[in-house]
């Protein structure tokens, strides 16, 4: 894979760094040796991303000839947006009070080249700022009391600068960290023979009762060049280079106001292909989206009310008691809390709506287990049962020493569970992808209803996996194989 610096004027850049061509920018936008190249890493050192401007052609015709650009469209449109900075601000407030604490005067501006800067101090919030904005080199500006109370730092503003606006007494440092950036960020260069494509896997293993375990991820790296992809694990520390892969393949709890959906996003946005897309993580993470389409769309499950705070003293009425009170965004039975009298039911509910305006009151449907089936691409991947823990009504208890206790997981093959289970877990994914999901299904009082639909269903290693083996891995491999060819033809 070529590897090219594009600026307008080449003499501007006096770093020689070995195995990256310096390419003028209209050669770039006009000759079609460029245009002809299969893969390249395009970075993008044009003075101005403005509209329709040199730079911005640069990034634009690179992402249409399937080379990389860095900064990519999307980055540069982020960049122009002012809303983005204030959230981008707000994101990371802890870690920019801490790296400012030291300043006296009331405004402060960083400049970041390749996610460093010139004081080591201010690395981290370089690098946390280059994650959110990928692009070689950043301007971020802050001013003192902008927060409530008139006091803390508040970012106003981050734009990209040129080659040309380095100080003098910078660029040392910026040629220094050009050589180190260029010589170790980029995933090795190998003939297309070997992979076809490069997958990123974003997983974080610090993290407990994630969607995988880590004997599951390297079987999903094993299965991934069995089909001929090259897979990377990654982790939220890598935003800033999403662009060097082709796919995305998530494997922590997502939430929305969280990083997993940044880097679904921004994957979108870079043409990955990626597993959860964002609008299935939109749609899967919030229960009071769930029951409004499996309401408009005759989809069986419990008695479901959405309740506010006008609406508590309703609930015992149209649900019943005990029932089930969960919050919006709630995952893996926390945030779902069974109540068995007026006063809890209360108490409880009015604690959710604390956090949220809304949280769902559902009827209490006691069973032995769950069905899950698993859906990859409107067609069932796998089937298990999830028993329940031990003398608990959830799949998942806690015992006095905050130990967590898990039901046992039953894994069958998918002709094994009753035909309208697998069929109302079909009819429950498709209204919300083609992806990858985790349907749950009850059998209660004769009935089969569906619980929910989780994104980033679970799939841990002698568990989910337990009758087909390696074929689950390869499976949700060749479905990105799949995407990736089609995309390419």
């Amino acid at each position: 894979m070529a590897v090219l610096i594009v600026i307008e004027n080449p003499k501007a850049w006096p770093l020689h760094v070995p195995g990256v061509e310096v390419v003028p920018a209209k050669s770039y936008l006009l000759d079609q040796r460029y245009s002809q190249l299969r893969s390249a890493k395009v970075f993008n050192f044009c003075r101005s991303y403005a509209y329709q401007s040199v730079g911005y052609y640069v990034s634009l015709l690179a992402a249409a000839r399937g080379h990389k650009p860095m900064p990519a469209i999307s980055t540069i449109q982020d960049l122009k947006l002012s809303p983005l900075a204030r959230i981008a601000s707000e994101e990371l407030d802890e870690l920019i009070q801490r790296s400012l604490a030291r300043i006296k005067s009331e405004k402060f501006e960083l400049t970041i080249y390749f996610g460093r800067n010139v004081a080591k101090r201010y690395n981290r919030l370089s690098q946390a700022l280059f994650n959110q904005f990928p692009a070689p080199l950043l301007r971020a500006d802050f001013s003192r009391g902008g927060k409530a109370g008139g006091i803390g730092w508040q970012m106003t503003n981050i734009s990209p600068i040129a080659a040309s606006e380095i100080l003098d007494s910078h660029m040392p440092f910026v040629l220094a960290r050009a050589a180190e950036y260029f010589d170790k960020p980029f995933r090795p260069i190998r003939a297309r023979t070997d992979y076809r494509y490069d997958l990123a896997i974003l997983f974080d293993p610090l993290v407990p009762d994630g969607p995988s375990d880590e004997p599951a991820i390297r079987k999903f790296v094993r299965a991934a060049k069995r089909v001929g992809l090259d897979p990377e694990v990654i982790t939220k520390d890598d935003y800033g280079r999403l662009a060097e892969f082709d796919a995305l393949f998530i494997r922590e709890t997502t939430y929305v106001n969280h990083h997993t959906f940044r880097f679904s996003r921004r994957a979108l946005a870079e043409g990955l292909v990626v597993l959860d897309d964002p609008e299935s993580i939109l749609r899967c993470t919030n229960k009071v989206y769930m029951a409004e389409l499996f309401e408009r769309n005759a989809i069986g499950s419990p008695k479901t009310m959405v309740v506010h705070r006008d609406n508590i003293d309703q609930v015992i009425g149209r649900i019943g008691l005990p029932c089930v009170i969960k919050r919006p965004d709630s995952s893996f039975s926390k945030g779902v809390v069974k109540v068995h009298d007026a006063a809890s039911l209360v108490s409880l509910t009015t604690a959710f709506l604390e956090d949220s305006e809304l949280a769902i009151a559902q009827e209490w449907c006691p069973s032995p287990f769950d069905w899950r089936v698993v859906i990859l691409n409107r067609k069932p991947l796998l089937v298990c049962k999830y028993h329940m823990a031990r003398g608990h009504w959830q799949i998942v208890d806690t015992d006095r020493n905050g130990a967590k206790l898990f039901g046992r997981v039953e894994a069958m093959h998918v002709e094994e569970a009753p035909a309208p289970v697998t069929a109302l877990a079909l009819r429950a994914a498709n209204l919300v992808g083609d992806g990858l999901y985790g349907v749950d299904i009850k059998e209660f009082d004769g009935r089969y209803m569906v619980m929910e639909v989780n994104d980033n269903p679970s799939i841990d290693s002698g568990y989910e996996d337990g009758v087909y083996k390696e074929e689950v891995y390869l499976g949700i491999m060749r479905y990105f194989l799949e995407k990736l060819e089609s995309r390419r033809r």
